[in-house]
């Protein structure tokens, strides 16, 4: 009976490593539900702007727009560019409950996190999900930024708070608006809690996609106003400038 503990190695290996890869229905051979060439395969950001992860031509270099306003934010950290399959992946787990895609995403970022923390990303305090209004909470019955946060939390060891940042205004949906529009609809939108204490504190922001960075502004002056001595950003995907492909 030597054997024994052997066996329940390999059962448990084998129940760990061996399950389908939600992309392409093999079987996976990592600990995530993604095999190594349909996770090779996805629409890896590297080259783009060292701080708003825009996409570019080529690295090292930082975006007009920032160059031009500088955004109050110190680094966005967003492994994939927004296009298939990530795209699709995103809107799943965000519109129709896919929580498994979102849980995959987050498990992927969680590493991507971790090694850019092992080089030359400084560890936050506390991860601030991007929050919505009671009103779309109930209608959608849960906030996939939070939900991202809490993963990122339990995978890298990082509180998380979910309850000094609100989303106080109801606004039209972004998708379909420009970039001034976008600004002007997420004026006032936001508050912090009266119980709030950021005094000090190194921020990150979590959401699933940034597109023109207008709502990780406003809520990064917010917390900068209060005391946060600085506000990363981490979302899953960077879409590229309108009318660029990438």
């Amino acid at each position: 009976m030597s054997c024994q503990p052997l066996w329940k190695e390999m059962v448990y290996n084998w129940l760990k490593f061996n399950q389908p890869c939600l992309l392409c229905d093999e079987t996976t051979d990592t600990q995530n539900p993604i095999c190594t060439p349909c996770e090779t395969e996805l629409p890896w950001l590297v080259e783009h702007c060292l701080q708003c992860a825009l996409p570019l031509p080529t690295t090292q270099l930082t975006c007009g727009q920032c160059l031009k306003q500088p955004p109050p934010f110190t680094r966005v950290i967003a492994p994939w560019t927004y296009r298939f399959p990530v795209d699709s992946l995103i809107s799943r787990f965000k519109h129709n409950s896919k929580w498994p895609f979102g849980r995959l995403l987050a498990a992927l970022l969680a590493q991507a996190l971790q090694d850019r923390f092992n080089n030359d990303l400084p560890r936050p305090d506390t991860l601030l999900p991007v929050p919505m209004t009671a009103k779309r909470f109930r209608q959608r019955g849960y906030n996939q930024a939070a939900m991202l946060a809490r993963w990122l939390s339990d995978s890298l060891d990082i509180p998380i708070d979910e309850q000094s940042l609100l989303r106080v205004k109801e606004t039209p949906a972004q998708q379909e608006l420009d970039a001034k529009a976008r600004k002007r609809n997420l004026l006032q939108a936001f508050a912090l809690a009266p119980q709030a204490r950021l005094e000090g504190r190194h921020v990150a922001l979590v959401d699933d996609v940034l597109t023109t960075g207008a709502t990780a502004r406003i809520i990064s002056q917010l917390l900068l106003r209060s005391g946060a001595r600085r506000v990363d950003i981490y979302c899953l995907a960077r879409t590229p400038k309108p009318g660029e492909a990438v």
